[in-house]
């Protein structure tokens, strides 16, 4: 423990207020409290308009979520496992593990490659511009996928449209979170999720229809039905307002205020001043430029950025590390534990209309509840189904009950999921990360999730592919092992920002704030005395706060 001082806050206060002027500095302060002031109802009302197109730029993340379940769902359907498989003993066909692994980290890879691309390239031309650029791209790499005879040419094509879908990841969350007021950030960047698990419902739900044909166009119909969402996004794209941080952070006032005029509903009873709220993004920005200059990636590792860059890092590798990579394999995880063809496509069907409700479900727990405790508790729910899951393969792939009772625990476990750790990641990634860094924060930690999903893609077909470890769904053990210890590191290290400014957040990460203190911590950031900002804690008028 150590007695917080004021130096370093009235020194970045001072030069916050030489740099953007006093007139800034108290229109900042107006708007922050009005945001801070308005209840759900009121920011629905007057940001209607950056609702839809928030809406709207996600369904981006659909498209990918169809792409990457259909991809998993594959493995399982047998006109695809006859054309790239390799013939068992038993005559049936069966891609090997290391093409399973090969063909999903293709992708990743791909990914990994768009993603720090998209982190310079849309700093430079905008969101809506290297979203249109990204759907182009999607268009051409579909063919390459849609005309591959060989596992090669499908790695291939796999690779390349990864690198668009490096700009879905990032762009699609960072311009909710740009776009919308304080209470509408958690709802706007979880419904990401939502989107993806549409996605692969709809991706589900094409193969279940494809069951009854036997030939090419089994695969080959779903892998062409890609080309029917770029079109119409690229137009609602190049229509839709820039983000105003981003064009604040341009230094082009003018167009942040036009483009937060389009955001918002004129005659919509609320008071709203563009001068004021763009006043506050300008405070925001300068504040973050005091207390960290740059906005490269290096820049992610320096000073108070390098805790932030940790905790959003992390969060989205516990996504890959609690055990989700069962439910890309699901219908192939259900085959393994010895359902019928049919009823592992119809399970998987079921399993994602459940991820759907589980994500409307999160908006009302977040209100309740706030993002860290849904995050921890999410986790712990988790592992108990995980060792049900794994305890349960002990009664033999032949046992009828325990394939159904494995089925019903991934159903409970996909719900578990998209409730608590799938959308409140997002969440937390679009708010915990610095505004000036966001993009390049965003695409840092993605990556860090897709290289740690590469290793998941490794090791989890060997675990259910009968011509390789055959754990089957004693994988369970394992996973519930990782999540235990994602568990222990979201208790000590994940911040609550439910309710929080950007502005705020800023002084809690530069006051280094215990992560279990940041929900009881009061901070006025926008002390235009040129004054320290005011912390303290709830509890106490005047408090030494924790040091990390």
């Amino acid at each position: 423990m150590a007695s917080t001082t004021a130096g370093n806050d009235d020194e970045v206060r001072r030069a916050s207020v030489a740099n953007v002027g006093i007139s800034v500095v108290n229109e900042a302060a107006v708007a922050t409290e009005k945001e801070r002031s308005m209840g759900l109802m009121e920011s629905l009302k007057l940001y209607r308009n950056a609702c839809f197109w928030s809406i709207f730029l996600s369904t981006c993340i659909i498209m990918e979520g169809f792409d990457t379940c259909l991809l998993g769902s594959l493995y399982a359907y047998p006109p695809f496992q006859k054309k790239f498989g390799d013939i068992q003993p038993d005559g049936s066909y069966q891609l090997t593990a290391a093409w399973q692994a090969g063909l999903s980290n293709g992708a990743l890879m791909g990914e990994i490659l768009g993603l720090y691309a998209v982190g310079v390239i849309a700093e430079r031309f905008g969101y809506r511009k290297t979203l249109v650029g990204a759907l182009v791209g999607c268009i051409g790499f579909t063919f390459i996928i849609f005309f591959s005879e060989t596992l090669v040419q499908l790695l291939i094509g796999e690779i390349l449209i990864g690198i668009p879908w490096g700009a879905f990841q990032t762009l699609t969350t960072t311009y909710a979170s740009e776009v919308c007021p304080t209470h509408l950030r958690a709802y706007l960047t979880t419904y990401v999720n939502l989107c993806w698990v549409l996605g692969q419902f709809i991706a589900s739900g094409v193969l279940r229809a494809m069951l009854s044909r036997d030939d090419k166009w089994g695969y080959k119909i779903p892998f062409a039905l890609q080309w029917m969402w770029p079109i119409p996004l690229m137009i609602g794209i190049w229509l839709a307002p820039e983000s105003p941080w981003w064009l604040v952070r341009r230094g082009r006032i003018d167009e942040a205020k036009e483009s937060l005029r389009r955001l918002t509903t004129r005659n919509s009873g609320i008071p709203f001043q563009p001068d004021e709220t763009v006043s506050m993004m300008i405070h925001t920005n300068e504040l973050e430029r005091e207390i960290q200059a740059g906005t490269t990636y290096l820049d992610l590792f320096k000073g108070v950025s390098l805790r932030r860059t940790e905790i959003v890092s992390m969060t989205w590798m516990i996504q890959t590390l609690c055990g989700s990579s069962f439910m890309g394999y699901s219908t192939y995880f259900y085959q393994q534990a010895g359902m019928a063809l049919e009823n592992s496509f119809s399970m998987s069907l079921g399993q994602y209309a459940i991820g759907a409700v589980g994500t409307i479900f999160s908006w009302f727990l977040m209100g309740w509840f706030g993002r860290r405790t849904l995050y921890l508790y999410g986790q712990l729910i988790m592992i108990v189904l995980l060792l049900v899951t794994g305890c349960t393969a002990f009664a033999g792939r032949d046992n009828v009950a325990a394939q159904w009772a494995i089925g019903s625990m991934l159903l409970l476990y996909t719900f578990t999921y998209d409730s608590t750790v799938g959308p409140v990641c997002y969440s937390l990634v679009a708010e915990l990360s610095s505004t000036r860094l966001r993009t390049k924060s965003v695409v840092f930690a993605r990556n860090m999730y897709n290289i740690v999903g590469i290793i998941t893609n490794v090791i989890t077909p060997r675990m259910l592919n009968p011509s390789a470890w055959n754990w089957g769904a004693k994988s369970g053990f394992f996973f519930a092992g990782t999540c235990l210890l994602c568990c222990l590191w979201t208790y000590f290290r994940l911040p609550e920002p439910k309710g929080r400014t950007y502005a705020e957040l800023d002084v809690l990460f530069e006051e280094r704030v215990s992560a279990r203190k940041f929900s009881s911590t009061i901070v006025d950031p926008l002390d235009v005395s040129g004054n320290a900002a005011h912390i303290k804690e709830k509890e106490v008028e005047v408090a030494a706060v924790e040091h990390i």
